[in-house]
């Protein structure tokens, strides 16, 4: 019996955790998720032990990162975000082509006897952005709703479907792949051809019966848009997407109509209140910092290579999109950060025999610091544009 509650005791210990991570940073002035983050690597394995990782951890770990891109989506003006598609893609190109140059070059620099497929993988990898510690970062320095946000999220969401196809592409050249990339590109399409008919659909029947939805009590409301948030990530996630770009596009949907503030309202305190907190502890649980030890040298050595790729890449990207040299930057800081998706791809190059552990545990140092160093950087850089 009581090891069918300790799932229970380790929940009481991430969320004290998240609280106190938050309360820290807030005494010095530094994002809550910076503490979050740290919290969770004090509490887990690489520290204290307190909590392990574990697939329920995890889980409820993916719901609070659907809930972050949903609550983003409700924030997006949907306007402004088809207005800024070519912004985003310049800024995505040059987030993708950059790391990935760097990363292919870097490798045959630091190590001898490198295979191609070695290479490459390590290029898609660094090729990746999470959303989720962007959004956070942005929404908590009121920044979410700027051009520069909207764009940022643009790039972010082209980023991720580019990588996944570069990463079909790879697999199916070194004879790994599953899925053809006509097939993998056909499904993307249907997505998004489904996504504007369903905003459609949505928008006239929200409108048409307004009178009768206002009416529904806020437990209802709630309960109605949680699942359309997991019913859309997985939708997203069969069509071969990541699950937060469908969670993303249903909110950007809800935002078109009277019921986003309402919405927002109640997902917000329900996703910021328990899920979304456990996402960003669960961040620092997965960190081993052991195996960083073991292959120091060449993961900091990738780790500048990841950050400042993505700091010029996406920043010239930006610059050619018309935004200021002071924008530029704090959008190619925002595209710095790496988590589940590099993550994910890395432990996929792992088991296909692509890279080796010490890719992989560069991989985990460059999590680990562009996910803390990135709201810090970030902030800084917005004060200076506030101060000037």
């Amino acid at each position: 019996m009581h090891s069918d509650i300790n799932f229970l005791i380790d929940l009481v210990i991430i969320l004290i955790a998240a609280g106190a991570g938050t309360i820290v940073c807030k005494r010095f002035g530094q994002p809550r998720i910076v503490g979050q983050i740290l919290a969770g690597i004090l509490i887990g394995s690489s520290v204290f032990g307190f909590v392990n990782d574990s697939v329920f951890i995890n889980n409820l770990a993916e719901i609070g990162v659907i809930l972050l891109m949903f609550l983003a989506g409700l924030e997006t003006d949907y306007n402004e975000l088809k207005e800024s598609f070519e912004k985003s893609s310049l800024i995505a190109i040059g987030g993708i082509i950059f790391p990935f140059a760097l990363g292919v070059l870097g490798i045959y620099i630091m190590k001898d006897n490198v295979q191609i497929s070695e290479a490459v993988f390590l290029g898609v990898i660094l090729t990746a952005t999470s959303m989720g510690i962007t959004v956070q970062s942005l929404n908590e320095m009121r920044k979410l709703k700027t051009k520069q946000g909207v764009s940022i999220l643009g790039a972010a969401i082209i980023d991720d479907i580019v990588g996944i196809i570069i990463l079909t592409i790879v697999l199916g050249i070194f004879g790994q792949g599953h899925t053809s990339i006509t097939v993998l590109l056909l499904k993307i399409l249907s997505f998004f051809i489904i996504i504007s008919f369903v905003r459609e659909l949505l928008s006239k029947f929200i409108l048409k019966n307004i009178k009768i939805i206002k009416k529904i009590k806020p437990i209802y409301l709630l309960s109605i848009s949680l699942i359309l948030a997991l019913l859309f990530a997985s939708f997203a996630s069969d069509f071969g997407l990541a699950a937060i770009i469908g969670a993303y596009f249903i909110g950007v949907i809800l935002s078109t109509t009277q019921l986003k503030h309402r919405v927002a309202n109640e997902v917000s305190k329900f996703g910021h209140g328990f899920f979304i907190p456990i996402f960003f502890v669960n961040i620092g649980l997965g960190v081993q910092l052991n195996q960083v030890f073991d292959n120091l040298g060449i993961a900091v050595i990738i780790t500048i290579i990841g950050i400042i790729s993505k700091i010029i890449g996406s920043g010239i990207g930006a610059k050619l999109s018309g935004f200021s040299k002071k924008e530029s930057l704090q959008i190619g800081i925002s595209m710095v950060p790496r988590a589940e998706v590099a993550l994910i791809v890395a432990n996929l190059g792992v088991v296909t025999g692509f890279i080796g552990n010490d890719i992989f545990t560069s991989i985990i140092l460059l999590v680990i610091v562009s996910t803390i160093l990135t709201p810090i950087m970030l902030k800084k850089a917005y004060e200076e544009d506030e101060i000037t």
